[in-house]
């Protein structure tokens, strides 16, 4: 007993570092891509096939978000919203983190590889490297600019999933590439409005640090209302029918809603509520999307 109790702590250190949350989201957008690629009821194999993408695509998710926590350590260390993480605590060496992200991307490539195809393969790692070299190691400390250029790595997930299943990158997949690359921006500038003494500590030029409170919300305020044009493009393709219709309409007037209520009267607590509404907004369009295959 004495010997599992530290195994499962470890355990515990380990996963946090692979950011679950967040690799959840990445893989229900990546299996959204999947079942949207098959025009029917999937079959047995490719239910299979889709089973091993999904956890392809989870390894080496988990490994990037891995990497970023190694290279973020120190401006982990001084932000409350990531002060508990692993790395910035110190409970794990930078040689231990660096070993279990090489570990999960050598597994999640190899899974892609041999049991998917290829292509998925090779997207995914270069998911990898946007996100955890181009977009931690550079964009971020240099550009406000870096969630919109790294968005493109965020953005990934359908894509891969769509090349899971049908071996190609179709103009679907791409656009719900420019869905969720549309969205990041609004998500991640309302989190940086009320946390952005955590960013000014850390040294990272994020938009709110650099351009100021109104700035930033008059571009989150722009970005919903882009966003909720490319959020039609599903319906004018015929990708989607009219229950996707309907709903992106309406997830998307409210995501504007709170983005201009944003904009009119800031508060830190309006911030939070907008944040939290864009991570309600992204889920249900593509739970909408989902539903609206089958109907």
């Amino acid at each position: 007993m004495s010997l599992a109790v530290p195994f499962l702590i470890r355990l515990r250190q380990f996963n946090a570092l692979t950011k679950p949350r967040v690799i959840q989201l990445i893989v229900f957008c990546a299996l959204i891509g999947m079942v949207l690629a098959v025009p029917s009821v999937p079959s047995w194999d490719e239910v299979k096939l889709g089973a091993w993408a999904c956890l392809g695509i989870w390894f080496v998710a988990g490994a990037a978000a891995a990497f970023n926590c190694l290279v973020e350590k120190g401006i982990d260390s001084r932000m409350k919203r990531t002060a508990w993480r692993p790395t910035a605590k110190g409970e794990l060496s930078d040689a231990e983190t660096l070993v279990f992200s090489t570990l999960m991307c050598v597994v999640g490539s190899w899974i892609l590889y041999a049991l998917v195809n290829p292509l998925t393969m090779w997207l995914t790692f270069a998911t990898f490297v946007g996100y955890a070299v181009i977009y931690t190691v550079i964009l971020k400390p240099l550009t406000p600019q870096n969630i919109v250029i790294g968005g493109a790595s965020g953005a990934m997930p359908p894509v891969l999933g769509w090349a899971a299943m049908t071996g190609d990158v179709g103009p679907e997949a791409l656009i719900l590439f420019l869905i969720i690359f549309l969205w990041t921006p609004p998500h991640f500038w309302a989190l940086a409005l009320y946390r952005v003494e955590d960013y000014r500590k850390s040294g990272l030029p994020m938009l709110p640090v650099t351009h100021g409170n109104e700035f930033t919300r008059l571009q989150v305020l722009l970005y919903t209302f882009v966003l909720f044009a490319a959020c039609l493009m599903p319906f004018i393709y015929r990708m989607s029918g009219w229950f996707y219709l309907v709903s992106a309409i309406i997830l998307s007037v409210g995501f504007c809603g709170y983005a201009f209520a944003l904009w009119r009267n800031y508060s830190d607590e309006l911030a939070r509520k907008t944040f939290r509404f864009s991570l309600i907004h992204l889920s249900l369009l593509f739970a909408a999307l989902l539903i609206d295959h089958y109907l």
